[in-house]
């Protein structure tokens, strides 16, 4: 029941943030993108009480992506917010990297099939997408590097939940890892690169559905093998 309001409310907070993102309502922008992390922080906290390090760690590194989204809101004003912005999510997505380790350490013995053709895989495409925006970062590659190795790391641990909890779970946060990926990419091709149309509802689309499917994952996670707190 929960799952289904929670749901439900946070379609609502997609259309109104899509809609503000094409309509460019700046009162309606900063009205409703604090929200998006905020509706998941009450239904992850509703749902699991925080009982594990797991959902505590995922709870973790929402409140710094609403960090994120509020620097990242203020950013054309103040250029320097971009960089307090990464920093937040380059946080989120380390707690969101040490939640997924709990999982790898319930099965440590498990071994995920083609993991290492997957590694491979995330490693060409984000080393792929920073040398192509390379010409064009100037002072911000490295921040920019850092942040691709971090997010490339957290796609790869939550491929490597794999066999270690239900399938379901699995699914949702691999998911949401990959429209995470898609939706930095978005943002930095359009940042530093060229502009793409309508950026704007892309990267809110895919990030809001990201983060949508990590906490879906977190709440339904159940482990296979037992061995750490759930």
């Amino acid at each position: 029941m929960k799952t289904k309001l929670f749901s439900f409310i946070f379609f609502l907070l997609f259309v109104v943030q899509l809609y503000a993102e094409n309509a460019n309502n700046i009162q309606l922008l900063t009205f409703a993108k604090p929200l998006i992390a905020i509706v998941l922080l009450v239904w992850l906290y509703l749902c699991t009480n925080l009982k594990g390090r797991f959902h505590k760690r995922i709870f973790t590194g929402l409140i710094f992506a609403w960090i994120g989204d509020i620097l990242l809101m203020f950013q054309n004003d103040k250029p320097y917010f971009f960089i307090y912005g990464l920093i937040a999510f380059v946080v989120c997505h380390i707690f969101y990297i040490r939640a997924f380790t709990l999982d790898h350490k319930s099965n440590p013995n498990h071994k995920t099939p083609y993991f290492l053709w997957v590694v491979g895989a995330f490693a060409i495409f984000c080393s792929g997408l920073f040398f192509y925006l390379q010409p064009k970062l100037g002072p911000m590659q490295f921040p920019v590097l850092m942040y691709a190795i971090i997010i490339t790391v957290m796609a790869i641990m939550a491929f490597n939940r794999y066999g270690k909890v239900n399938i379901f779970s699995f699914k949702l946060i691999l998911y949401g890892a990959l429209f995470f990926l898609l939706s930095d990419g978005i943002l930095a091709v359009n940042k530093f690169a060229q502009p793409i149309s309508q950026s704007g509802a892309l990267i809110m689309a895919t990030y809001m559905i990201a983060q949508y499917l990590i906490v879906y994952g977190t709440i339904s996670r159940q482990l296979v093998v037992t061995r750490t707190e759930v």
